[in-house]
């Protein structure tokens, strides 16, 4: 019991930096459902699977997303609660006939923080395509649940870089900052995809209170049917950008000049512009560590009959390099190619 006049020190409010929640004694709680809700259909909206000779899988919708998501602190300890049931809508183009009809309904029904990513169930159904959407379906089931489930470990991981922000308070003498100082690591992922990948776990970048993040590089390539002054213009034209992300955007397309895309998801600054040739840009997602920008460069390099594209990206934190691979193939190609006619199959 602690001495007439020397009272708690749990509770000297006067001695804090911010004289609230004192050691982060006090159960502390965030809501994140309709953070949640909107986070899935940033990662599954337009998602797609690629199913070699067979067809392209895409996700149109999710029609169900029931649940809920909160985020506590007790003593200083981080508690993630969740728990969701999801369904979509999905559809095929086969590659052997696109012009035939094939979709059904994926149902995720145990997204919770009780099951690892790769335990969550994915179950799949066919409303139409006969044989044919029988073999996408098996191959949903057997193949694509390992994309889906990559999403959802996405999913967990952003929801605990942006909720662990401002529950773990400074204790006394340490200066009240916006970022959080606690480093939450997540258990490896199974890549789905096969693309160039270069770890540079040398080249970290600080966080807001001295955490280290290992950051990753990574290019590819992208075929498009139109040439490289078109494909420019639909990078950088405004009302081209918003026709392919189906948004407002914000974007200065000039040396220095600001963007910001899908909400402000993606915002950064251009660097460089070289017409029809080169963009290079600082660019992050929202969700990363308050002022950590990645660097991207795009080369078009325009061949007889179609534009080859070459992105290279460094600095991205490893944790998030698998979506960022895949938010460019689903929300830059393969929306500019169904927007503007660009067809070419992906790399």
């Amino acid at each position: 019991m602690a001495k007439w006049g020397e009272g708690d020190p749990r509770w000297i409010v006067e001695e804090r930096p911010d004289a609230t929640n004192v050691n982060n004694w006090h159960w502390s709680e965030k809501n994140a459902s309709n953070w949640s809700i909107e986070k899935f259909k940033f990662l599954f909206h337009g998602m797609t699977i690629e199913a070699p000779d067979l067809a392209t899988i895409t996700i149109k919708e999710i029609t169900k997303s029931d649940g809920e998501a909160m985020v506590n602190n007790r003593k200083g300890k981080l508690i993630f609660f969740y728990e969701w049931v999801l369904k979509m809508d999905w559809e095929a183009i086969l590659k052997e006939d696109p012009k035939k009809e094939v979709k059904g309904t994926l149902e995720i029904p145990n997204l919770s923080e009780e099951n690892e990513p790769s335990e969550i169930d994915v179950n799949v159904t066919l409303s139409a395509g006969g044989l044919s959407g029988e073999k996408v379906k098996e191959y949903i089931r057997k193949i694509g649940t390992k994309d889906i489930q990559y999403q959802i470990q996405n999913y967990i991981e952003s929801l605990k870089r942006e909720y662990a922000t401002d529950l773990i308070l400074p204790t006394k003498d340490q200066a009240v900052t916006k970022q959080s100082n606690t480093c939450i690591s997540s258990p490896p992922v199974e890549k789905p995809h096969s693309i160039n990948v270069i770890n540079t776990t040398s080249n970290m970048e600080k966080l807001d209170l001295g955490c280290k993040i290992p950051t990753s590089k990574f290019s590819h390539t992208q075929t498009f049917k139109c040439t490289a002054d078109d494909l420019y213009r639909a990078l950088t034209q405004r009302e081209m950008v918003i026709a392919f992300t189906r948004g407002d955007v914000k974007l200065e397309v000039e040396k220095g000049g600001k963007f910001e895309l899908f909400g402000g998801n993606i915002s950064g600054e251009f660097e460089n512009l070289v017409p029809n040739k080169q963009i290079t840009q600082k660019w992050r997602f929202k969700t990363w560590p308050n002022g950590h920008y990645s660097y991207v460069t795009i080369d078009l390099v325009q061949k007889e009959d179609q534009t080859e594209l070459v992105l290279t990206q460094t600095g991205i934190p490893s944790s998030d390099l698998e979506r960022t691979k895949q938010g460019w193939r689903n929300y830059y190609w393969e929306s500019i190619k169904r927007t503007f006619g660009f067809g070419a199959m992906l790399v």
